[in-house]
């Protein structure tokens, strides 16, 4: 359990997750809608954590500026069942 949080245990990290598992990929505009109240350092900092530990990646769609958006990897698609479990739970007893 301690190897999964070391992962997706930030704060932000899994609201993160479930958007890209809603909305498919998404720009960090995107991830500014859809997440009101997070800081844009924060929201950077949890990115660059979920990619360095492989659960999702970017692709770049534009190249003058380079931009890039954000999907899951097959890594980060592996975590669809505990993140609906965690919301079952938390639709159980709210």
């Amino acid at each position: 359990m301690a190897r999964a949080l070391d992962v997706i245990g930030e704060k932000w990290s899994l609201l993160i997750l479930r958007d890209l598992f809603r909305r498919g990929p998404l720009r960090f505009q995107g991830f500014e809608a859809e997440l009101p109240g997070i800081a844009p350092n924060t929201l950077s900092a949890r990115l660059k954590t979920l990619e360095a530990q492989g659960v999702i990646t970017t692709r770049l769609y534009e190249s003058h500026p380079p931009r890039y958006e954000y999907l899951l990897t097959d890594k980060g698609h592996a975590l669809g069942p505990v993140l609906k479990a965690l919301y079952n739970w938390g639709e159980e007893h709210r």
